[in-house]
C-alpha cells in the first residue's frame, strides 16, 4: 500500500491535505473550508480534474478500501434512472465514475497514507 500511496500522492509534505470534491456542492465546500482550517497545506482538487485515468481511480479505491459503488449517491436522480440495481465490475463502476463525477456523494481527502471519504465536513478531522 505504501508504493500506491507514492504513486497517488506523489511528494507531499507531511501535513498536506489532498482534497477531492464536487465544486458544485456546498457541503463539499463546507468541507473544505474545515480542510483549510486544519493545514495550510491544502491542495483541492475537482473530481473532473483530479482523476483522468482508470489506474488514477483504482489507486484511489485501494487507498480507501472501499468499493467504487459505495462512493456513489444512490438518491441521486440519475442513478435511480440508470444504475440502480445493476452489477457491474470494478473497471465497469470505475468508468461510470469517470463519465460522471457529479454522482460521487462526498469529497474524498487524504494526508500522509490516511485516506477518507467525508460524509459530513466534520469527517475531515479524522485525518
Amino acid at each position: 500500500m505504501y508504493l500506491l500511496s507514492n504513486f497517488l500522492l506523489m511528494k507531499t509534505h507531511p501535513r498536506e491535505i489532498l482534497f477531492y470534491y464536487d465544486a458544485n456542492s456546498s457541503s463539499d465546500k463546507k468541507t473544505l473550508a474545515y480542510a483549510k482550517s486544519m493545514s495550510t497545506h491544502v491542495k483541492a482538487y475537482t473530481y473532473e480534474k483530479a482523476f483522468n485515468t482508470d489506474t488514477n481511480w483504482l489507486v484511489m479505491l485501494q487507498e480507501l478500501a472501499i468499493d467504487p459503488k459505495k462512493l456513489l449517491n444512490k438518491a441521486h436522480p440519475d442513478y435511480r434512472k440508470n444504475l440502480k440495481g445493476m452489477e457491474m465490475t470494478t473497471e465497469e463502476w470505475i468508468m461510470i465514475i469517470k463519465k460522471n463525477p457529479h454522482l460521487i456523494k462526498s469529497p474524498i481527502a487524504i494526508r500522509g497514507s490516511k485516506a477518507i471519504v467525508c460524509e459530513t465536513p466534520t469527517d475531515i478531522y479524522k485525518l
